[in-house]
C-alpha cells in the first residue's frame, strides 16, 4: 500500500516533484492556496497517519498546521545548500551569482523561513548556461526520488548552524540589461535568471525587446551588446513587443532599417 501525503505547492518546483511523487505515493490533498490550509487542517485531524511534501508552497503556514505533522514536519524540498539562499528565488539567485554548483535540500518546516533542520542534501554540477528549467527539473526529480525511498525511514535531521544567507526578491526594475555598467556574463546570468520573471529586456531600433536567449563573445556578431568589461553580449533569441519569439537573423530581417 502506497504511502498517503498531502502535498503543498506551486509552479516549477512543484510540478516536477509531483511527476516522481505520484509514482510512489498516493496524493490525498494538493494545497495551492491559504484557503486550502483549512482542508489539510481537517484531513489530517481525521488521518494522523497522512504526511506532508511540500515544494514551493508561496504561502506561509502557521504553528497549528505545521503542529500537526510532528514530530517529523512537513518535508520541504529546498532547492539550495541550506543555510544558503534561503527564501523566494534559490534558483534564480545562483543562476544570476554565476553558481556551478546547484544543490537541493530536504528540511523539516517550522515557522522561520528555511530554517528548519535537514534531512538530506545533494549537491550537482550542471553544465554551462544551463537553462532555468533544467535546474528545477534536476533538484526537484532529486528531492522527490530521496523521499520516494526515505520518507518512511527518515534519519535524525541536522540544524542548521552556519551562518545563513537570503535571495532578494525580484522585481520588475532589474529588467533593463545595462552592458555600459555590467560584465558580459552578469548580463547573461540575468537573462537566463530573469527568464520568465521579470524578464530582460533592451530597447533594439526604437522596439522594446525581450531577450531570451545570448551568449559571450570576444567579436561583434549579428546583434551585440558591448559591455563593461569589452566582451560582447550576443543575443540569439529575443521577443520584440507584441510579437512572438523569434531568432535573431528573422529579427533583423524585420526590424532592421
Amino acid at each position: 500500500m502506497k504511502t498517503k501525503i498531502i502535498f503543498f505547492g506551486n509552479g516549477p518546483l512543484a510540478d516536477y516533484a509531483l511527476e516522481v511523487l505520484v509514482q510512489h505515493f498516493e496524493i490525498v490533498f494538493h494545497a495551492r492556496t491559504k484557503e486550502d490550509l483549512e482542508t489539510v487542517k481537517d484531513l489530517k485531524t481525521k488521518n494522523p497517519e497522512l504526511k506532508g511534501v511540500l515544494a514551493s508552497f508561496g504561502v506561509m503556514i502557521k504553528k497549528d498546521v505545521l503542529e500537526l505533522f510532528e514530530p517529523e514536519g512537513i518535508l520541504n524540498i529546498h532547492p539550495s545548500l541550506l543555510p544558503k539562499y534561503r527564501g523566494s528565488s534559490p534558483i534564480e539567485t545562483a543562476i544570476l551569482n554565476g553558481d556551478k554548483d546547484f544543490s537541493v535540500s530536504i528540511m523539516k518546516l517550522v515557522k522561520a523561513m528555511d530554517a528548519g533542520p535537514v534531512y538530506y542534501q545533494e549537491t550537482f554540477t550542471l553544465p554551462d548556461n544551463v537553462s532555468k528549467d533544467e535546474v528545477y527539473h534536476k533538484l526537484a526529480t532529486a528531492g522527490a526520488k530521496w523521499l520516494s525511498s526515505h520518507i518512511d525511514s527518515l534519519p535524525a535531521p541536522t540544524p542548521q548552524i552556519e551562518e545563513p544567507t537570503f535571495t532578494e526578491k525580484f522585481d520588475k526594475s532589474m529588467s533593463k540589461l545595462k552592458p555600459e555598467v555590467k560584465t558580459a556574463e552578469r548580463l547573461n546570468n540575468e537573462i537566463r535568471a530573469f527568464l520568465g520573471f521579470p524578464k530582460s529586456r533592451y530597447e533594439f531600433f526604437g522596439i522594446d525587446c525581450i531577450i531570451l536567449e545570448a551568449h559571450i563573445s570576444d567579436s561583434e556578431e549579428l546583434l551585440s551588446l558591448k559591455c563593461k568589461d569589452g566582451k560582447f553580449l550576443s543575443i540569439d533569441r529575443l521577443q520584440p513587443a507584441g510579437k512572438k519569439p523569434m531568432d535573431v537573423k528573422s529579427f533583423l530581417n524585420g526590424y532592421k532599417k
